[in-house]
């Protein structure tokens, strides 16, 4: 929002701007591949500091090897690392694994929990984690301050903060909680194919006109095209 845009200017703004990201990326969802609740969440520890793609890579292997919560809290934890290595981080992330799935064997019956009070008190599962958990696999609308949805937000003119929890609201206080789950996946399509971090493809963006940030990128179509990824 800029210091001459009313806040209703700018939620006005920002709905155009939702409306225009579903015609951009109308298939947008999570790009994490899983078949349950469980599977989605140690998918989501794996994805820190790693693409979607590359923990696509692993988990069918892990969960082939290791399906329900009680192998995964039985497993020796250097079976778990040697499979996750390629995510990167991968004694934390394996340490997490074991711990978050012996919670939940302990705690909640073998069964993933479905709030956001709950989840987040698991090994590794912080808040985002929690939202994309909640969001995804029982349907809680939630929003989920990623590093693509914390660029995006502040150059949109939603937010000034940088502080995930602290833009998660700024964005909750814009949209209706129906939308929250969606927009989410609609900022981190574009994020990953457009707005980038150090050089977004601003003139190929259909967001152009609608974009407080609009410049910090290059602006000739042409070049911007070419920096247009398709994926992760």
């Amino acid at each position: 929002m800029s210091p001459r845009e009313s806040k209703k200017a700018m939620h006005e703004r920002a709905t155009v701007v939702n409306e225009t990201l579903t015609q951009m990326f109308p298939d947008a969802k999570c790009e994490l591949d899983y078949r349950n609740p469980l599977e989605l969440l140690v998918a989501t520890v794996l994805s820190a500091q790693c693409t979607d793609k590359r923990v696509n890579q692993v988990t069918p292997v892990l969960f082939s090897k290791y399906p329900t919560v009680q192998d995964l809290a039985a497993a020796p934890i250097e079976a778990i690392e040697e499979i996750v290595r390629s995510t990167g981080f991968y004694h934390n992330k394996a340490m997490s694994i074991k711990g978050l799935s012996a919670a939940i064997i302990d705690r909640f019956a073998g069964e993933v929990p479905n709030t956001l009070a709950e989840l987040v008190t698991l090994p590794g599962a912080g808040r985002k984690t929690a939202n994309v958990v909640l969001g995804n696999a029982f349907g809680v609308p939630g929003v989920t301050v990623d590093t693509h949805v914390g660029r995006i937000a502040r150059r949109l003119g939603w937010t000034k903060n940088t502080d995930p929890v602290k833009v998660e609201f700024d964005i909750m206080e814009i949209f209706p909680p129906e939308e929250w789950t969606m927009l989410n996946h609609k900022l981190i399509f574009l994020g990953r194919r457009v707005c980038h971090s150090r050089k977004p493809a601003c003139g190929a963006c259909e967001l152009a006109t609608l974009c407080p940030s609009y410049g910090e990128g290059p602006t000739d179509p042409q070049i911007a095209a070419q920096l247009v990824k398709t994926g992760d």
